[in-house]
């Protein structure tokens, strides 16, 4: 990244790459956080030729989201409809309509940029989260682990940050504090924690504790 006095410009060539561990496929090139983009969302995706490149899901937030080819091709599933999406190709999805894409050709690349009309954008920090994730994979523990807590630090009174924060220690032995994160983020959310931590696959090896049983019994 080329910094100036006032702006940055960003090669999507240079940018890390970020295997989101959630999906079989996406792999995050992260720009929200690099550049501390506070009006709009937008990150950029690439995958393996036959690869998810944007999971199959529908935004629930109120965002509206404009997706870019900007480098090689998709093929995206919008509703029912299914279109080819060469470079080049802009696809502009609205709040609550399910989409997905899937690369065609190696390297490509699909940036998306989002935000909710009519409302000031607040960033969450879900990109950090799967750049946290893995880097532990890929054996930085610490540095994951640093990196949730910093988001947690940031976005004090959020559920997400602590629940988030207790996958990862689950996912990495650490059982005592993924409980403590966990009872964190049901003190700040009962109702959504117990609605995702019921299937929650990341939090399977807390199961047999007896402190599982305190908490969701």
């Amino acid at each position: 990244m080329s910094e100036r006095p006032g702006y940055e410009i960003v090669a999507l060539s240079e940018l890390e790459r970020w295997p989101d561990l959630r999906h079989d496929g996406p792999v995050l090139l992260p720009l929200r956080y690099l550049l501390d983009l506070r009006a709009f969302g937008a990150n950029a995706w690439t995958a393996p030729a036959g690869k998810q490149i944007v999971p199959r899901h529908e935004e629930d937030s109120g965002n509206e989201e404009l997706y870019v080819v900007v480098k090689g091709r998709a093929t995206f599933t919008v509703d029912d409809e299914t279109l080819d999406a060469d470079e080049g190709t802009l696809v502009h999805v609205p709040n609550g309509v399910v989409r997905g894409a899937v690369a065609e050709e190696p390297d490509t690349i699909v940036l998306a940029v989002g935000a909710t009309p009519g409302q000031a954008y607040t960033p969450h920090g879900w990109d950090e989260v799967v750049v946290a994730f893995s880097k532990a994979r890929a054996g930085d523990v610490d540095g994951g682990r640093s990196m949730m807590a910093s988001l947690i630090a940031r976005r004090p009174g959020e559920w997400q940050g602590p629940y988030n924060a207790a996958c990862f220690e689950a996912l990495n032995g650490d059982a005592d504090h993924a409980f403590a994160a966990l009872r964190e983020a049901v003190e700040l959310n009962p109702d959504a924690v117990h609605g995702y931590a019921a299937q929650d696959d990341d939090l399977a090896s807390l199961h047999d504790d007896p402190r599982w049983q305190e908490l969701f019994a």
